[in-house]
């Protein structure tokens, strides 16, 4: 009886162990059946396919012999974050998609297809180029869009990496696409927001002067202002970019009030760009008091926000308020469009930002040829350094382009991140 009660538990526990084993099979089959199935797909199917851009340059393409990129090494790595490589080692890129498509990859059936594949992105790879060289040993983000058609000309971020050299040792967070996958302290592009609630909730805000003398007190707590504005319209507070104007609009706002602004504007949202998710920004949406709200309405404080939900905020603008869908891709459908802003909203933000230019950033000088409107940041990070940003867009029937460029830790907004925009959008209207 002893025997048949031990063969009886030895037989469970290996039927158990197999019950295990297949679990353990089936878990790791569902995360990684398709990086077998395309390991195996790439040496044994006859499936092929090409990513061009816009202007029909090979970006990448593959064969059951090869894996291969573009033939210039610096368009490897301005492009890299949009094409990605073909092991996914960054998560923005559309190659790893595109190439499982190709030889339609299933949990179930494997790869069956045996087709050759292209794709055509929006992105003008040499623009890409021009903005990679003028970025240098920074790093940072750049990008470019048509917000007439949501196409994106430009998408570069640094650092990259050459993804035809299997063997080089990459840059920190060279993997990391700060178009897309990162989050940022936005410093003062953060008050187009304000602005925008500011308009929509203060019926006299245009009526209003602001004082400024570099500082003013909240609750007994200080906010610095980085100049001495004295009396100014609200106009002149977003051209002056002024602390203290932008503390108080904030206080007179409320927290619930931008908080709900942020969000109507997606800045907290994790966006889908032909599925590749984004990052979230951030704002503080408990209780914080009125000193620390002041810091949120000026960028500071815990405000996060992500450069591609500011391009889709600035092309909204750009557009009368109506956001056309940002897309990588190349495609014979219509464009999703969304009423972001309302119009009467995004033409007063689009007065204003011409204004900043025209009479605060040396419009005629620093972007010659260029009608441009924008919005500088210089996001104090809290050592001594900040992120400098430059946003806008293009007002040009012929090149409606709107515009993020970010340089972490580059300093003022104006200076450096305000000098790459104008070299990428010198190049973009020229092209």
């Amino acid at each position: 009886m002893k025997k048949i009660t031990n063969r009886a538990f030895s037989l469970v526990l290996i039927a158990a162990l197999v019950i295990f084993g297949m679990g353990a099979f089936i878990v790791r089959y569902v995360q990684h059946g398709e990086d077998w199935a395309l390991y195996f797909a790439g040496t044994n199917s006859d499936s092929s396919g090409e990513v061009f851009d816009r202007n029909g340059v090979v970006l990448a393409s593959f064969s059951a012999d090869e894996k291969q990129y573009a033939q210039n090494e610096l368009t490897r790595r301005a492009n890299y974050h949009v094409t990605g490589d073909y092991w996914g080692r960054t998560g923005s890129g559309i190659l790893r998609s595109f190439q499982s498509g190709a030889y339609d990859y299933s949990l179930l059936r494997g790869t069956t297809k045996s087709q050759n594949h292209s794709m055509t992105l929006n992105i003008d790879s040499e623009l890409n180029n021009i903005a990679y060289e003028a970025m240098g040993n920074r790093k940072g983000a750049v990008l470019v869009s048509n917000y007439k058609t949501g196409e994106i000309l430009a998408l570069m971020s640094t650092p990259s990496i050459d993804p035809a050299d299997e063997n080089a040792e990459p840059a920190e967070g060279a993997y990391i696409n700060r178009c897309l996958s990162a989050a940022f302290v936005p410093g003062s592009v953060f008050k187009l927001i304000t602005t925008a609630a500011a308009i929509e909730n203060i019926p006299d805000i245009f009526d209003r002067s602001f004082y400024c003398e570099g500082k003013y007190q909240i609750a007994g707590v200080d906010i610095t202002c980085s100049g001495t504005h004295y009396n100014q319209s609200f106009e002149q507070a977003l051209a002056n970019s002024c602390n203290v104007a932008f503390a108080q609009i904030a206080v007179m706002l409320g927290q619930d009030t931008l908080a709900r602004y942020v969000e109507q504007y997606g800045f907290f949202d994790s966006h889908k760009l032909n599925g590749i998710h984004t990052a979230k920004g951030s704002f503080p949406t408990e209780f914080v008091g009125d000193p620390e709200l002041a810091w949120a309405g000026i960028g500071q404080s815990t405000d996060l926000m992500c450069p591609y939900s500011m391009l889709r905020f600035v092309s909204a603008i750009g557009n009368g308020g109506v956001l056309y869908e940002p897309s990588l891709v190349k495609s014979d459908s219509s464009p999703k469009t969304t009423r972001l802003i309302e119009s009467d909203t995004a033409d007063k933000l689009k007065q204003m930002m011409s204004y900043n230019v025209a009479a605060h950033y040396d419009g005629q000088n620093n972007f010659p040829g260029l009608n441009i409107c924008a919005k500088t940041g210089t996001a104090e990070l809290g050592d001594g350094n900040s992120h400098a940003w430059f946003t806008g867009f293009l007002d040009d029937e012929e090149h409606p382009y709107a515009f993020v460029v970010l340089v972490e830790q580059g300093g003022g907004g104006l200076s450096s991140a305000g000098a790459l925009a104008n070299t990428v959008l010198q190049a973009a209207v020229n092209r």
